[in-house]
């Protein structure tokens, strides 16, 4: 899983990162933005964009954050 977006994205979906994504692999869950993996090229411009600073690249995702990891690898199973 490349980039993450992370709790800062809950209920607030600002949706910057869609606007700027170059090959849409960003996609709108019921309370937040997730991304997919398979899809995202790992260009960094969702992370830049972000009003709110949810977007982080993996291995970058603060330890009280990591449980968004597995919540995004959730919501593409379903």
């Amino acid at each position: 899983m490349p980039y993450v977006i992370t709790s800062g994205c809950i209920d607030e979906k600002a949706a910057e990162c869609v606007d700027v994504c170059p090959v849409d692999c960003i996609e709108e869950g019921p309370d937040q933005f997730f991304i997919e993996a398979d899809i995202c090229i790992e260009c960094g411009a969702c992370e830049v964009a972000c009003p709110v600073g949810a977007v982080f690249y993996d291995t970058d995702v603060p330890d009280e954050e990591k449980h968004m990891i597995q919540k995004a690898e959730d919501f593409y199973k379903s």
